[in-house]
């Protein structure tokens, strides 16, 4: 799972500043400093099978994908208390190198395989998956857009679910507000979110919020260890520190404002074709 919306203001605040060989070096800095971590977003195993609970009919024929799946820590979470076949997926061809060691470390290599490949362009035919799976990633695609391109991979009863930054009030502080407007542009009210599941041709089966130790204990608190050596390894390198920097102060503003916004899972289920 990987916290792309970091990813994407990342680029934007380096693409300001004019240099000529940052794409190459966004690219291995990032898939870097995520690498060093367990997961690549907030989250837990317990929210994971939270959300599995909520879906049924799954078999040793079903397969399952897991898109954006970053080094795969839902994802084995998801293949040790379930059965059928999942692909992994994500952009960044490390993540998923180490996504299947980790499915070769605990034995699961039969039946979980990571794939590099983009969310917007699926390796998979029509009503072929019994279960899209998506922690923290929709955003790359676009919430709408990726509930309504990926629905034609699924069979016809089958399910997606993906957790997704939402509003947890109908107003909110004015900081909090324009900075994820700004680098999140999608974000909404659960409500709002749920009605765009609806229009998309899916039953709304679930929703709940990831409690904050998601956010604290599984994410933020283990990134200050990345930083620090992430830090002491690009020593005066101003790219890495302004990325630490932004890595910082998605933590303070979380802490500031964590009764606004938060990961929202949501779990629905394909109707007709």
């Amino acid at each position: 799972m990987v916290c792309f919306c970091m990813y994407a203001k990342y680029i934007k605040i380096m693409s300001n500043e004019n240099i000529t060989t940052i794409h190459e070096f966004e690219f291995n800095l990032i898939c870097e400093f995520f690498s060093g971590m367990n997961r690549q977003g907030p989250g837990s195993p317990e929210v994971t099978l939270k959300a599995l609970s909520f879906i049924d009919n799954l078999t040793g024929q079903s397969r399952i994908a897991d898109l954006g799946c970053g080094t795969g820590g839902q994802t084995m979470v998801l293949a040790q208390h379930t059965p059928g076949h999942i692909t992994g997926l994500d952009l960044f061809p490390d993540f998923i190198n180490i996504f299947n060691r980790n499915a070769e470390q605990l034995g699961l290599q039969d039946r979980v395989k990571g794939i590099v490949g983009s969310m917007d362009n699926l390796p998979f035919e029509k009503e072929e998956i019994d279960l899209i799976w998506s922690e923290g990633a929709i955003y790359n695609i676009g919430f709408e857009r990726g509930l309504n391109e990926w629905r034609k991979y699924l069979k016809t009863g089958g399910y997606i679910a993906v957790s997704e930054t939402s509003w947890f009030t109908e107003e909110r502080p004015a900081e909090i507000h324009e900075y994820w407007i700004k680098h999140c542009p999608e974000v909404d009210t659960i409500s709002n979110k749920l009605a765009q599941i609806q229009k998309a041709g899916y039953i709304p089966v679930a929703s709940f919020i990831l409690p904050e130790n998601c956010w604290t204990e599984n994410y933020f608190d283990p990134a200050v260890r990345v930083q620090e050596m992430f830090l002491d390894k690009y020593k005066g390198n101003e790219i890495a520190e302004k990325f630490v920097a932004l890595q910082r102060y998605d933590a303070e503003i979380y802490r500031k404002y964590k009764e606004f916004y938060g990961y929202v899972f949501y779990i629905a289920k394909k109707i007709g074709q």
